[in-house]
């Protein structure tokens, strides 16, 4: 081997090592560390979101094909920058006779060839532009990911929330309905009651106890949802926030951040601007391309030779390829357009739907709080007479009964008015 090969050869070396440490670098970063909750911490929703943005897969997926995307357009840009290739090649031949006694015939060559496109009618500035917006799409996809996980995590929440308080109620009924069995028990050992009052207290004690447990597995099953929901399985408690407070955004207002900071809306926009420089690089495929070239290489046999070269490629006939790929590009971007209108009426449904749906949430909350006020009032009022001999025993299983529906039904108008406003959060693009 010639001695001039040699800084050829080191050369290869090095850019191969370079490259591969580039390409380690942009290995995205995978989970992070674990997310540590101590036994019996208590969070908020705040932080049941935090860590869900952490621990959650999807989370994960969307940045990796964020990042994958922002690979790409370097991909694209490497056609600005000259190709560099280092080229080795050896060959070794043999006479099939060796009457002759021929030797065997080694050949070998080193080189370097380098080429640079200069000028391409603006069809790698479109596809560099193409690639440049579906990576600012797939930026918006991870926000959009980070939204619904943000909803997905606050149902799970407050529902959590919505089945320890039914356990707390289920836990008082079964009192109230102790306290009317031990008052009925009292009132029969002294002639007062009939048998009747006696089991239809214990009647109601047992619906009330088989309706604790349907509410403690609730709860259990709340629990699972609200891990799944974080992606944490651990013994922790959380803050009842389960109460009202006012949400003050006009329907149009709603509606105009929606379009202003929605991601999908966002996300398709960038992308029917990629589709329209993807069918501006198509249809330079009807253009020439202007590029040059050198090359220097060292043969065995041979003086060492270099070259240099400007060529100009102009297509005249490539089977209708150039035709057909502008009519896909054109197709693809009109079809963008489209779901572009079919996006604006999707917003205007979802947000529309969500304002009215937490406006109604809304104006259960006083009337379901009205109607435990006056379920309790009835409650005394039926156990006052029950004690005076006056009312019966069903009055009261009534009442009590009455009151428990109606304390179940104002934790679940609660539990409404969250749902709906965290969707109405939601489908305007987050908290803003």
């Amino acid at each position: 081997m010639r001695p001039n090969s040699i800084p050829l050869i080191l050369s290869a070396l090095f850019i191969l090592a370079v490259s591969s440490k580039a390409d380690s670098r942009a290995e995205p970063a995978s989970g992070g560390s674990e997310a540590v909750i101590r036994s019996g911490e208590r969070l908020s929703v705040q932080n049941c979101v935090e860590i869900a943005l952490e621990r959650q897969p999807a989370m994960l997926s969307a940045a990796y094909a964020k990042t994958a995307a922002e690979s790409r357009v370097g991909e694209a840009r490497a056609i600005y920058y000259p190709q560099l290739n280092l080229f080795s090649t050896y060959s070794q031949s043999q006479p099939v006779l060796d009457s002759l006694r021929i030797p065997a015939y080694q050949q070998y060559s080193v080189g370097a060839a380098l080429s640079q496109t200069f000028y391409d009618f603006g069809r790698t500035s479109s596809q560099v532009n193409a690639v440049k917006y579906s990576a600012e799409a797939a930026g918006s996809d991870v926000d959009n990911v980070r939204i619904n996980i943000i909803l997905g995590v606050k149902a799970a929440y407050y529902a959590f929330l919505q089945s320890r308080r039914n356990v707390e109620v289920a836990k008082e009924t079964v009192s109230l309905f102790q306290a009317h069995l031990d008052m009925a028990r009292s009132s029969f050992a002294v002639g007062e009651r009939a048998r009747y009052d006696v089991t239809k207290a214990e009647v109601d004690l047992s619906n009330a106890g088989i309706a604790l447990i349907h509410a403690r597995n609730a709860e259990r099953v709340a629990k699972v949802g609200l891990d799944t929901a974080i992606g944490v399985k651990a013994d922790y408690e959380v803050v009842d926030d389960l109460n009202y407070k006012k949400y003050s955004i006009s329907l149009d207002d709603a509606l105009k951040k929606a379009f202003e900071n929605r991601p999908d809306v966002r996300a398709l926009s960038l992308r029917t601007q990629s589709a329209e420089k993807t069918k501006e690089a198509a249809r330079s495929g009807y253009l020439p391309v202007l590029a040059g070239s050198a090359q220097y290489s060292s043969q065995a046999t041979m003086p060492d030779s270099w070259a240099l070269g400007v060529t100009l490629t102009v297509p005249i006939f490539s089977g209708f390829s150039t035709k057909y790929a502008v009519n896909e590009t054109l197709a693809n971007y009109n079809s963008l357009v489209s779901s572009q209108q079919q996006l604006s009426l999707t917003v205007y449904n979802e947000v529309s739907q969500a304002y009215l749906n937490m406006a109604e949430a809304e104006e259960t909350i006083p009337a379901s709080e009205l109607s435990v006020r006056l379920a309790r009032e009835n409650m005394d009022i039926a156990e006052g007479r029950y004690k005076e001999g006056v009312g019966t025993s069903i009055e009261v299983s009534d009442a009590q009964t009455t009151l428990s529906n109606a304390r179940l039904a104002h934790i679940q108008s609660l539990l409404n008015y969250k749902l709906t406003r965290a969707t109405l959060e939601k489908a305007i693009g987050g908290i803003q």
